[in-house]
Formats: C-alpha cells, structure tokens, sequence
C-alpha cells in the first residue's frame, strides 16, 4: 500500500457502488471534509463535486452532521485497518510492531494529501464535548490504545495499558508536529523515544 493511500477515507469499492448516489456523495463529502475543513466545506460544495442533486443528499443523509458521522465512522475503520496492515508488513516480533506504528506513520506523514489525524480535527472543529463528531474521535482515540494495549500483551510487556496511554501520546504528539513541519521526522523522533520507553517496560 502506498503512503499517500492512508489520506483517502476507503479503498475503491466495486464499479457499481462507485456508481450509487449515496457513495458517490460520501467519497465527496470525505475527501473535502479531510482536505478542507468540516466547517468550511459547505452542502452545495458537496452536491457539485458528487454530481447529485440536493434531495438526493439528503434522502441519504438527513443532516450535514450525519454525513459527517459517516465519515468519520468510515475513516476510522479504514485507518485503523491501514495501520494494523502496514504494522505487520513492516515486523514480524511483537515488540518490534510496536515500533513499526512510528514506521507506518512516517510513511503517512509523507503523502501529498496529509492533512493531519480527522479525529483531532474534527475534536478542534466541534467544541461540544456530546457532539457526534468528538464522540466519534474519541471512540477512535480509544480504539487505537487497545490496538497499541494488544500489541503490548503480544509482546509480553508488563503493564500493557500504561505502555499503550504513552505510546499514544506519542503518536498524537507525531501527528500534530508533522502537520506542521511536513516529513518523516516527527514519526522518526517519536520512535526514538518509544525505544527508550520501552526500555523502562522489560518483557515480563
């Protein structure tokens, strides 16, 4: 899988789901809310780049916010699909998958459409702590520790979760940086502090 391909919210579907209204309306919508901005990214944008009418977008998606939560259910399942993929392409020890996330992220970070993690975009974007959209980024957030959680129990690492919150922290901290100052570099020195991390954690 190429870097670039974790900046798209799915994979090609068969040619006839390209073809439905409903796809073609959630490929639009995913790729300009990532690219552009949940606010900033208006219904009519949607309507001309998925090529439907106005009542059609709404007979499969009641609300700007639902439409938005289907991204963002979509995204998480794809991301974390990529992640989990890559991570077992580029290792084969369980402790050295846990170092291979900060691989599969520098390859992220390289692609010409990273925009950064949705997740904590849409958290910035959407202040409302119950708001689909943060509830979503959360459940996502949470998703990743227990990924990060089971790669530590693999490994035989005492204390899984505290090992998993940290490396989190990391990964958010890569994130944001290389949003910022585009490149490998942020995953690369965010592994290197999970190489000293997990020397405080030895296999049990």
């Amino acid at each position: 899988m190429q870097p670039s391909s974790i900046a798209k919210p799915a994979t090609a579907p068969a040619k006839a789901t390209v073809q439905a209204p409903r796809e073609r309306i959630l490929r639009a919508a995913s790729r300009l809310f990532y690219m552009q901005g949940f606010h900033a990214t208006g219904i009519d944008r949607i309507i001309a780049e998925a090529g439907v009418a106005k009542m059609s977008l709404y007979q499969h998606f009641r609300s700007k916010d639902e439409l938005i939560a289907a991204f963002l259910d979509r995204r998480d399942d794809y991301w974390c699909d990529w992640l989990a993929s890559r991570v077992e392409a580029l290792a084969n020890s369980p402790k050295a998958r846990l170092l291979a996330v900060f691989d599969a992220l520098g390859e992220w970070f390289e692609s010409p459409d990273f925009r950064g993690c949705a997740f904590i975009n849409a958290a910035v974007e959407f202040p409302d702590a119950q708001h689909s959209a943060r509830l979503a980024s959360r459940e996502h957030k949470q998703r990743v520790h227990a990924y990060l959680e089971n790669l530590a129990m693999a490994a035989k690492m005492p204390q899984a979760a505290e090992l998993a919150a940290q490396l989190a922290l990391l990964i958010e901290g890569a994130i944001v940086t290389a949003l910022v100052a585009p490149g490998p570099a942020p995953a690369q020195r965010a592994r290197a502090i999970a190489q000293r991390i997990l020397a405080d954690f030895p296999p049990a």
